[in-house]
C-alpha cells in the first residue's frame, strides 16, 4: 500500500516573514500526519524560514520547486542540489508545466535535472501534462508518456523507485477546471503501465503517482477515494491553510 503524498506547491506566493505564521496555522489545522506524508514546496527564499516554523519532530517535509543539474559553478541565479539539500529539502518538483511553458524548459534538460537530485538524495517530483488542444486532437497519451520515458529516460529500476510522478493536464492548473476523476484515472492507469513495461512491476508499483490542476477541498475527497491516484500536487488551494488542511484529511 503506497502512504499518499500531498503535495502544497506555494509558486511564487509567500516571503519569507509570511511563510512562518503560514506554517504554524497549518500546523495547529493539521493534527495528525501518520497516515498521510505532507510536503510544503515555498519558493527558494522562503525554505528556511518555513523550516525553523515547524516544531519536531517536524510534521511536514520540504521540496524545492526547481534545481539546476549542475553542483556549483558560474551560472548565476541558479540553485544546485546540493543547495538544495542543505535547506533542508527531501523533494524538488521538475518539469513543472509553469517551468515548461515560461522558461522553455524541454525534457532533455528536465532528465538532467532529475539525475542531478537523485545524486544528491533527493526525490524528484516529475511533473507531466498535455495542453488542452493537444487533449482535443487526442493526443494525451502520446504528450504524457512522451514526457514520462524522456523525463526518466537512463534510469535503473533502482533509481526510479524514488521517483514520483505528477499528472497534471496543462488545462486545469489554475484555471478552476479539474479534470474529471475517469479522465484523471485513464492517464494515471496508462502511466502505470508504461512504468511496469519499462522498469518492471515491482519498481512500478513503489512509485506513487499524483494528480495535480485544480484540486480543491471539494473534489479531493473523489479523488484521493481512487485506488489509481497517489496524491495530489496541490496549487491555488495550498496558499490557503484551511482549504489546504481540508485537502490532506481527505487524504
Amino acid at each position: 500500500m503506497r502512504r499518499p503524498l500531498i503535495v502544497g506547491n506555494w509558486k511564487m506566493n509567500k516571503t519569507a516573514s509570511e511563510a512562518g505564521p503560514f506554517v504554524w496555522l497549518l500546523s495547529d489545522l493539521v493534527h495528525s500526519t501518520d497516515r498521510v506524508e505532507v510536503v510544503l514546496a515555498p519558493p527558494f527564499t522562503a525554505i528556511h524560514a518555513a523550516k525553523q516554523a515547524m516544531s519536531p519532530p517536524p510534521p511536514f517535509g520540504l521540496a524545492a520547486q526547481d534545481l539546476f543539474w549542475e553542483d556549483k559553478g558560474a551560472f548565476t541565479g541558479e540553485i544546485s542540489a546540493p543547495m538544495v539539500r542543505d535547506l533542508g529539502c527531501d523533494y524538488v518538483i521538475l518539469g513543472h508545466s509553469e517551468r515548461r511553458q515560461h522558461f522553455s524548459e524541454r525534457d532533455d534538460g528536465i532528465n538532467r535535472k532529475l539525475r542531478a537530485a537523485l545524486r544528491h538524495g533527493l526525490g524528484p517530483i516529475l511533473c507531466l501534462g498535455e495542453t488542452l488542444s493537444e487533449r482535443e486532437a487526442g493526443q494525451t497519451d502520446d504528450v504524457v508518456l512522451r514526457q514520462l520515458t524522456h523525463g526518466l529516460e537512463g534510469l535503473g529500476k533502482e533509481e526510479v523507485r524514488k521517483v514520483t510522478i505528477a499528472y497534471e493536464p496543462v488545462w486545469a492548473i489554475g484555471t478552476g477546471r479539474a479534470a474529471s476523476l475517469a479522465q484523471a484515472e485513464a492517464v494515471h492507469e496508462r502511466l502505470r503501465e508504461t512504468l511496469i513495461k519499462t522498469w518492471g512491476t515491482e519498481a512500478a508499483e513503489g512509485m506513487r503517482v499524483l494528480y495535480g490542476g485544480s484540486v480543491t477541498p471539494a473534489n479531493a475527497g473523489e479523488l484521493l477515494a481512487s485506488p489509481s491516484i497517489d496524491g495530489a500536487l496541490v496549487g491555488g488551494a495550498c496558499l490557503d491553510a484551511e482549504a489546504f488542511a481540508r485537502i490532506i484529511q481527505s487524504a
